[in-house]
């Protein structure tokens, strides 16, 4: 357990200031910073920009708000900084009496959010979809990689805990789904669903948003693709099973690492990765097209897996693999050098210099074309290595192409038909 080893003067006072009696308080603090050899670095509105160096600059490292681990148990990030967006970056600090283990643990709060519109629609090359559904805001996975977590600072929430612990669910998915269907205007090409947040995370087992939109989909065949984490995804074999026969689905299952130890690190609510190939065994011997995602490839940690994964998911059925190289967007590069020295910091160095060896020199790199694979030596090898490797094991990496001729939009809905009143006494 780490403590803080000194304070920062805030509001005018340090905890030696402050009159008898009563305790210091630090109701709005600018940054602030937990270190592991003593020093504090603060940086002050004029400075935001430029204080919060990187975090693995030097042996001590340090992180902006972090969260005592009795309260973070089971979650992946380590702090709950404010999103890119704010204001205002507001952390809770220590004030010196103890207390922060007595704060109460976090727990997932899901608000209900009415949703206007459900299918999101996209013109990017590097994704072979061009529409996609999320009936979630926020993942309780809480994958300390996910590149979806800076979504949430659209919300004004962190894309740290909050990201994982503050969910947003869309109970009327599928009434909206129905009704953008039956537009006249609506052109019919496979929706592809988990490519943002789990549809299957935890809170479907409550909410069964995700069934609901299946339910949907298979009235009116409408070709769908599934990515998940979840082993949850076997409970609409029901669903998928008809939907596969009449080659309408596929489904994928993302595999970072075969260790689990290590995945309940990264992925402390995902299934574990048994489970999940467990899941593809299952989903395959019901005839249901099915591929391995290994998403994300990380260098120097889980890398030398990658021919493991391929060949396991080969010998559970899956007939097709991809691969996604690490991305860290935003707020993600800050939350995974924390993860890094935190849970591994004999390789956190190793794995950042690899990162940067296929980013130009840069924690990221958004360019398209080079975001999803990375350039480079490093990058030209793991994709060598991922060849090899499907070729070993007859995986394909061609695109399975779903049935769209099937598909019947549902009727629209006929506007009432207004009469005139006859006379004035016909109005009562």
């Amino acid at each position: 357990m780490f403590s803080f080893d000194c304070y920062k003067i805030c509001m005018g006072t340090t905890p030696h200031q402050t009159r008898p009696g009563r305790p210091t308080t630090a109701p709005v603090v600018d940054r602030w910073h937990r270190s592991h050899q003593g020093q504090v670095s603060a940086s002050y509105p004029d400075k935001m920009n430029t204080a919060a160096s990187d975090l693995s600059a030097s042996p001590s490292h340090q992180i902006r708000n972090w969260v005592h681990p009795d309260r973070r148990r089971g979650r992946g990030a380590l702090s709950n900084v404010s999103g890119r967006f704010e204001a205002q970056a507001r952390e809770a600090v220590d004030d010196g009496w103890g207390t922060i283990e007595e704060a109460p643990r976090l727990h997932t709060h899901v608000t209900v959010e009415r949703a206007r519109k459900i299918i999101i629609h996209n013109q990017s090359p590097d994704i072979p979809f061009d529409q996609s559904i999320n009936p979630y805001r926020g993942c309780e996975h809480g994958c300390t990689y996910c590149f979806a977590r800076p979504t949430h600072a659209f919300m004004g929430l962190s894309p740290g805990l909050d990201f994982e612990s503050k969910l947003f669910a869309k109970p009327n998915a599928a009434a909206l789904l129905e009704k953008e269907l039956s537009h006249p205007n609506y052109r019919v090409k496979p929706i592809a669903i988990g490519t943002n947040t789990d549809p299957y995370q935890p809170i479907e087992r409550r909410y069964r948003i995700m069934r609901s939109v299946l339910e949907v989909l298979n009235k009116y065949n409408h070709p769908v693709t599934i990515l998940t984490k979840s082993a949850l995804v076997v409970r609409d074999l029901d669903l998928l099973t008809p939907m596969a026969e009449r080659g309408l689905l596929k489904v994928a299952l993302s595999v970072t690492t075969l260790d689990g130890k290590l995945a309940r690190a990264l992925e402390p609510r995902a299934s574990q990765p048994a489970k999940r190939m467990d899941a593809i065994r299952l989903l395959s011997e019901a005839g249901i097209p099915t591929a391995v995602m290994i998403a994300p490839i990380i260098p120097g940690l889980t890398d030398h897996e990658l021919e493991k994964i391929v060949m396991g998911a080969h010998y559970a059925g899956a007939k097709q693999a991809g691969y996604i190289l690490l991305r860290m967007p935003h707020e993600i590069k800050d939350l995974f050098k924390e993860w890094l020295h935190e849970n591994v910091p004999d390789r956190a160095e190793r794995v950042l210099k690899l990162m940067r060896s296929t980013r130009n020199g840069k924690d990221y790199d958004a360019q398209w074309g080079k975001r999803m694979r990375g350039d480079g030596p490093y990058a030209w090898l793991l994709k060598r290595r991922f060849d090899v490797a499907c070729q070993r094991h007859g995986m394909g990496r061609r695109d399975l192409h779903l049935n769209c001729d099937l598909f019947t939009p549902p009727e629209r809905p006929q506007k009432p038909t207004v009469v005139a009143a006859q006379n004035q006494m016909d109005l009562f």
